[in-house]
């Protein structure tokens, strides 16, 4: 079987002015993917997902999608790619449908109204097709965005943090839409967030991007092992259980103590082994919560700590 590259970006760059948005990128997309594209609020993920849909010129850098160079393909390229870029617009005062027929024509798709009946169906906007636009609500407007997206009937489908604004159960929702796009249908997707949470949930592979710059690329299940853990241990005694554990064949597993908790890196299986050898010593073990590193490195990059 020929696994086939639908997005290849090398050592690509965006400046503007002094400041470099995007910095040595690299990207590689595989058919049949869901590509999670991770990165705290200004680390270059719409910059990047607009340089992918040719809206800016990369500064400098290699872009090809499938495997073909952007720059002298455009047109070619983007006729086989639907993409919500930041946030999807309409025209208020007409219907959902009228929305999609027009976006549809515009593409130069061509526009069966079973057709876009059955795309406000698959995105959960059954029964609204005849609603205006103003009437609907920010959750709404991102599901109809997907329908949009999908009016082409794409190979390759970028979205850009598709689930913003949307309750608990309309993330499920795109969730549940974005897997049988990719598993049953056969769609490569882009799928830029801020969440690992959600990442992790849905994608095979991903990277993640700060300040422009790559911080790890790979396959999610390999990034995301559950093998290597940092376990906060909360205990009545943190003086004496440090004590303990530094005199244990745990003591190089120690990465910081704080009053009344210590954390660990030790495997899942190793956290029974722990909290044994503390009850043991006489040291009450209030609650074991765990994090994985990447997962607490992230979390240091939404809060700006990193």
């Amino acid at each position: 079987m020929i696994v086939e590259k639908i997005i290849e970006v090398k050592n690509l760059c965006k400046q503007f002015g002094s400041t470099a948005a995007v910095d040595g990128i690299n990207m590689l997309v595989m058919r049949g993917d869901c590509y999670g594209f991770l990165g705290p609020n200004g680390a270059g993920k719409s910059t990047t997902i607009r340089m992918l849909m040719s809206l800016i010129t990369p500064t400098s850098g290699e872009l090809k999608i499938f495997g073909k160079d952007l720059k002298h393909n455009r047109s070619a390229i983007l006729s086989r790619i639907g993409a919500i870029v930041e946030k999807p617009d309409f025209y208020n005062f007409l219907s959902a449908g009228k929305n999609l027929e027009i976006f549809g024509r515009l593409s130069g798709a061509p526009v069966l109204k079973r057709h876009i009946q059955e795309l406000l169906d698959l995105v959960g906007l059954k029964g609204r097709e005849k609603d205006k636009v103003k009437t609907f609500s920010h959750g709404m407007k991102q599901r109809l965005g997907l329908a949009q997206t999908l009016l082409n009937d794409p190979e390759l489908i970028i979205l850009d943090e598709p689930t913003t604004g949307l309750d608990p159960q309309g993330i499920i929702d795109i969730r549940n839409l974005i897997n049988h796009l990719r598993i049953d249908k056969g769609k490569t997707i882009l799928l830029s967030s801020h969440i690992l949470s959600e990442i992790e949930l849905i994608s095979t592979r991903m990277i993640i991007i700060n300040k422009g710059k790559t911080i790890v690329e790979g396959i999610v299940s390999e990034l995301l092992s559950t093998q290597d853990l940092l376990v906060n241990f909360d205990v009545n005694d943190y003086v004496k259980a440090h004590l303990v554990l530094n005199e244990s064949a745990f003591a190089d597993k120690i990465k910081s103590k704080e009053e009344k908790q210590l954390t660990l890196q030790i495997s899942k299986l190793q956290i029974r082994d722990v909290n044994k050898l503390l009850v043991e010593n006489d040291i009450a073990v209030n609650e074991i919560s765990f994090k994985r590193p990447l997962e607490e490195y992230f979390l240091k990059l939404t809060s700006g700590i990193v």
